[in-house]
């Protein structure tokens, strides 16, 4: 039987992902080095309302609340035993809000890094790595989530084992890495490398991209890169609602909902299927980006002034690419409109 994502890419032209979740749990009164995939046990009211807060805004796809959920993470809250128990109760309360719906609405499990190095430069071995993700997507499976969703991964390997995972655990999958440094992960891999690795991976996923990283303008320019590549497979782009700024003690992102909604539509001509928010994004920024998707007409792909007319400068001169893509920031000392 076909997958629900799988389902509505052939359905659709575009779709709209869900936005953060630790913003929305800090608001809900998450304590910061708490681990949020306890509450799938212990305040699953409050899990409920993170679910339906994205699908009420009209997200088609949410991510659950598990992305912490390996035994690396888990063990530093001494709850290492626990992965198939947090990350089944966090795919279940998702099945019940998306069931309740009166649509179809992806549960999507969240996936997140180990935390750890893969070997050589770690400690970390490709079966171990392998091992924990299964564990994970096994948890995850048995809740009743739709496909797994790899996130914020930094390291080819790691991105390998995770995949490797999501075929032993028989479950479709979707995967992105995390772009922060001159449009590089934290492990040196750019666009087109991302692109040229997905498409020899032996169970591929269902759709690939970027998420999290700096702000939406680097994402979009990620993105970019993607495109240029022409694999025809689905691209996800989920960018950070602006640049966090601290202030009253607590972590703000300056991105507005007028911001996001830019954002949701250059990154849709900029060549993404699959389109939300990460860090600072709340229901109020998905509901604009929904209307804003409904409503505009598709455009030509941005180039890289308008996205920094639009969205802000970028925050290197350089995607990483070394000319093999978009290269070359002309607006990076306008000021980010917030």
């Amino acid at each position: 039987m076909t997958d629900a994502l799988t389902r509505l890419l052939s359905e659709r032209d575009w779709l709209l992902a869900d936005g953060a979740t630790g913003t929305t749990l800090f608001n809900m009164g998450l304590q910061s080095g708490d681990a949020p995939e306890l509450w799938n046990v212990e305040k699953q009211d409050n899990i409920t309302k993170l679910y339906e807060g994205a699908v009420n805004a009209g997200s088609d796809i949410f991510l659950t609340n598990s992305f912490g959920g390996n035994a690396s993470r888990l063990k530093l809250h001494d709850a290492q035993s626990r992965v198939h128990e947090l990350n089944k109760a966090a795919a279940e309360i998702g099945r019940e809000v998306a069931d309740k719906s009166g649509r179809t609405v992806v549960v999507a499990g969240s996936v997140g890094p180990t935390g750890d190095i893969m070997e050589p430069t770690g400690t970390l071995s490709f079966a171990d790595a392998v091992e924990m993700f299964h564990e994970q997507a096994e948890g995850l499976k048995a809740g009743g989530a739709d496909v797994l969703w790899i996130e914020t991964i930094s390291a080819p390997e790691e991105y390998r084992a995770a995949a490797e995972g999501a075929r032993l655990a028989g479950m479709t999958w979707a995967g992105t890495m995390s772009f922060d440094t001159a449009g590089r992960t934290m492990m040196g891999v750019t666009s087109t490398q991302m692109a040229q690795l997905v498409e020899k991976i032996e169970n591929p996923p269902v759709a690939y991209g970027a998420n999290c990283g700096v702000g939406s303008s680097d994402l979009l320019r990620t993105v970019l890169g993607f495109s240029a590549q022409g694999t025809g497979r689905p691209i996800i782009a989920k960018g950070n609602a602006g640049i966090p700024k601290y202030h009253d003690g607590h972590i703000h992102y300056d991105g507005t909902p007028e911001l996001m909604a830019d954002y949701a539509c250059m990154a849709r001509d900029a060549g993404a299927t699959i389109i939300g928010g990460c860090c600072g994004t709340t229901p109020e920024h998905l509901r604009a980006m929904r209307a804003a998707l409904e409503t505009r007409p598709r455009g030509e792909r941005p180039t890289l002034e308008q996205i920094t007319e639009k969205l802000g400068g970028f925050s290197s001169p350089s995607d990483g690419t070394d000319d093999k893509g978009p290269t070359r920031d002309r607006s990076s000392s306008r000021r980010r409109r917030s």
